[in-house]
């Protein structure tokens, strides 16, 4: 009679979760402004041009803010006014 041997075999189980995701990130009483970033992780930074900022700046304006502005004479606000005034009659 031959025996075979069958490597151990288990069924899968979940994962724990993480120590990280377990608890919740709460801020200390550290200054941000005192502290050296750690040497041994890496940072990006980015730079956004003037022109960007200023694209940002004009997609988050309220319509108040845009039709205030048009009456002082901007004219992107104008012509932003005149595109929505154009869809309006369209619709």
């Amino acid at each position: 009679m031959a025996i075979a041997i069958v490597p151990n075999q288990t069924a899968p189980t979940a994962a724990a979760p993480t120590p990280a995701a377990a608890k919740p990130v709460t801020p200390g009483p550290k200054s941000a402004a005192g502290q050296a970033p750690n040497p041994g992780t890496p940072t990006d930074t980015a730079k956004i041009s003037t022109a960007a900022q200023k694209a940002l700046q004009e997609s988050q304006e309220t319509a108040s803010q845009t039709a205030k502005e048009a009456g002082h004479g901007d004219q992107q606000a104008i012509r932003l006014l005149a595109k929505q005034a154009a869809a309006v009659k369209r619709a």
